[in-house]
This record gives structure tokens, C-alpha cells and sequence, in this order.
């Protein structure tokens, strides 16, 4: 892995099922509106070794004609599970239900997507970083919205490892400082409930 700028990191590795599935999945998405590929993925894009089965994508909240068509091009190679029509899964994001999405004919490895809700999911699209890799690139939350997240929100051992992850390999290049400012932004959406 090599940091080629502040916001791109070249990723020298074999592509995984899930990767493939997240690159195939972000070239449709890209065409219609923006995203960000966020939550424990970017630990796995990062070299972490652990399992798992699906992807978390925020996107801007967008009108209905941009889902509509999102929908439609979807439909060539992927479903929705909690949706059966573009009005449905437009509905369903703004009232705030994520949708999921695999490839026709399977159930993992799937992607959740939501709209941006909150001042750290607007925070991640408008700071995201690239992640390129197999000759691809993937836009992925900030490594420090990441830690922030993971140590101040998510917390369960898994996300700590995850976070813990991303400090080692992104040693010299990841910003203590907006971590802090990260981690107090997470005080005022989510409020004081941590341990």
C-alpha cells in the first residue's frame, strides 16, 4: 500500500470476491449519483484480514428521478431485497430505511445504501479519499472519520480491531488532530451514551 497523495492510496493486492462485487456495484452507482464507501470495508481495502459479506455506501440525498434511473440501471445485474421499484426505493430512503442490493441469483456478498443523513455521513462524501486497486478506484470515507467512528460510535471489538487497523497501516498519514475534532463532531450527533 502506498500513500500517493493525501487523498489517494494505491492498494497492490489480489482482488477478493467482495471487491469485485464492490467495484462492480460502485460503477453503476457513480453514474448517477455521488457515494462514499464507508464502515468496515475500508479496514478490509486496507489489508485487514477478517470476513465479511457486504459494503456500506452513503450517497447525497438526491431526487427521485436520479433513484429512478439508479433503479433501472441497476436492474441488469443487481435486486433490491427491501425494495421492488424505483418508487419504493426512493421512499424507503428518505424515510431513512437503507436499501440492499446483491447480484441477481445470490444473497451475499450484498451493499447497503443510504442516504447522507447526518453531518458525518456529509462529512465523508464531501472529504472522501480514493482508494485505487485493480486497476479501479473506490472513493472510501476519510481514514480519520473511520477511527473516530469505530472508536467513538461503534465500539464493539471488532471495530476497535478495525480501527486499530487503519492507525497501524496509515502510521505518518493519518491526522490525530481531526480524529479529536472527528470524535467530537460524533459527541453532537450521537450524543454522550459512550463508555
Amino acid at each position: 500500500m502506498e500513500f500517493v497523495s493525501g487523498n489517494v492510496i494505491e492498494i497492490d493486492r489480489e482482488i477478493s470476491e467482495l471487491d469485485r462485487f464492490a467495484l462492480d456495484f460502485i460503477k453503476v452507482i457513480r453514474e448517477h449519483v455521488d457515494y462514499v464507501v464507508v464502515s468496515g470495508y475500508v479496514s478490509i481495502i486496507m489489508g485487514r484480514a477478517r470476513a465479511s459479506e457486504d459494503i456500506d455506501v452513503i450517497i447525497p440525498i438526491t431526487g427521485r428521478e436520479k433513484i429512478d434511473s439508479l433503479f433501472e440501471s441497476m436492474k441488469g445485474k443487481f435486486y433490491c431485497f427491501n425494495s421492488n421499484s424505483a418508487h419504493e426505493l426512493y421512499d424507503n430512503l428518505k424515510s431513512g430505511i437503507p436499501a440492499r442490493f446483491a447480484r441477481k441469483g445470490a444473497v451475499i456478498p450484498n451493499a447497503e445504501v443510504k442516504f447522507a443523513r447526518t453531518l458525518a455521513d456529509n462529512t465523508s462524501l464531501k472529504k472522501a479519499i480514493t482508494a485505487r486497486f485493480g486497476g479501479e478506484e473506490l472513493k472510501i470515507s476519510p481514514l480519520e472519520m473511520q477511527v473516530a467512528f469505530k472508536e467513538k460510535v461503534l465500539r464493539s471489538p471488532k471495530d476497535i480491531e478495525d480501527a486499530m487497523h487503519i492507525r497501524n497501516v496509515a502510521k505518518g498519514h493519518i491526522d490525530e488532530e481531526r480524529i479529536r475534532e472527528y470524535k467530537v463532531m460524533l459527541d453532537g450527533i450521537y450524543g454522550r451514551k459512550q463508555r
